[in-house]
């Protein structure tokens, strides 16, 4: 691996330093990844803020059409994807038009050049890793 271009940034400090959460393909459905790992978070304390532009509402929240609808009502400390790969490049233009600090992809999602797109403007990026099985790793 290429440490200088795909280094996997010091989750714990990430994870430490965020606080609000926009999930970019969160699901209503509780059978669900998304949904899965978005209340776990959200039951570790983490505000969620759910971004489908197919439904209104997810855990009782309004849900967003687009990252930049979101960001226009809430503040944004990391971006957490759901989406295929080829759906990512989009996402991160959101995301660096909005100055999200933060990309994560979750568990199967890699997207090399959206990410080196990101991290040129900044953004700190996960690849291919589950943020609760990161932050659950975390606390044990």
């Amino acid at each position: 691996m290429n440490a200088g271009a795909d280094a996997t940034p010091n989750i714990p400090a990430l994870l430490a330093r965020i606080r609000t959460i926009a999930v970019v393909g969160l699901s209503p459905k509780p059978q669900r990844t998304s949904y899965e790992v978005a209340d776990y978070m959200r039951r570790q304390g983490y505000r969620i803020v759910p971004v489908n532009p197919n439904t209104r509402e997810v855990f009782g929240m309004r849900a967003y059409p687009s990252l930049t609808a979101a960001a226009q009502h809430e503040s944004i400390d990391l971006v957490n994807v759901f989406r295929n790969a080829e759906d990512v490049p989009p996402v991160i233009d959101e995301a660096i038009a909005i100055g999200a600090p933060a990309v994560w992809l979750q568990r199967g999602i890699r997207h090399d050049a959206a990410a080196a797109r990101a991290r040129a403007a900044g953004i700190v990026v996960v690849q291919d890793h589950c943020i609760m099985v990161a932050h659950r790793h975390i606390k044990d």
